[in-house]
């Protein structure tokens, strides 16, 4: 598992403009097909264009694990099925009126933490698309639990103001341990500047070397 530097659109926030899992790497329709085969290339997957909601803007509206994706009730048909056809995934709508389900929810292959700002009657349509546990929390005081919190199934990073306890709560539920971190030179948008799977990292090229260093460690790249 190796950790690579990469801006897309000039721009360090990779994981605006994209979104993966270990199988697919989604970027934007119009994107440069040689830089879709580069994060294709690092990530170990396969690349899909497409868009949601008719947007450039994949990371915050999407949430993704090995199992299903699901989507905001204002993606377009044409987008649900050419990704249900690209994908073989388990692909849904979580028709709730925040759209950024990304910013919103957590996911990887053993649980989810979603934003209290989604109501509890869409914790199982989320654990029955996705095939994992879910609890309601807020991370170190924000609504945007999605944004703050990046996971797969080695390891994590979490806003560096969380609180002990819930850093505990939240590792638990992820069945990983998560570790404080910031991206692109002290973000704590964490979601924004990474895409992560289980067989690589991709940050933006901001990213200075104690936040490389935190993130070998948070991700147990060297194991």
């Amino acid at each position: 598992m190796g950790i690579f530097k990469y801006d897309v659109y000039r721009n360090p926030n990779v994981g605006i403009y994209a979104k993966c899992n270990d199988k697919f790497v989604f970027v934007p329709n119009g994107f440069a097909t040689t830089k879709a085969k580069n994060l294709a290339e690092f990530l170990k997957t396969d690349y899909v264009f497409t868009s949601v909601a008719n947007t450039r803007l994949i990371g915050p509206l999407m949430v993704v694990n090995n199992n299903g994706l699901l989507l905001p009730r204002n993606c377009h048909e044409e987008e649900i099925s050419h990704l249900k056809k690209s994908t073989g995934l388990n692909v849904d709508i979580l028709d709730t009126k925040h759209n950024a389900l990304g910013n919103l929810i957590c996911a990887n292959d053993k649980g989810a933490v979603m934003s209290p700002l989604i109501p509890t009657e869409y914790v199982k349509k989320i654990e029955d698309v996705l095939k994992v546990n879910v609890i309601r929390k807020r991370v170190a005081g924000y609504h945007q639990t999605g944004a703050m919190t990046v996971a797969n199934s080695r390891g994590g990073v979490i806003h560096p103001s969380t609180e002990e306890e819930d850093i505990k709560m939240i590792s638990h539920v992820l069945g990983i341990e998560l570790e404080p971190a910031t991206i692109n030179g002290g973000s704590p948008y964490l979601s924004s500047g990474m895409l992560v799977n289980n067989n690589a990292i991709v940050v933006g090229g901001l990213t200075n070397g104690p936040e490389l260093v935190m993130l070998t460690k948070a991700f147990r790249v060297e194991d």
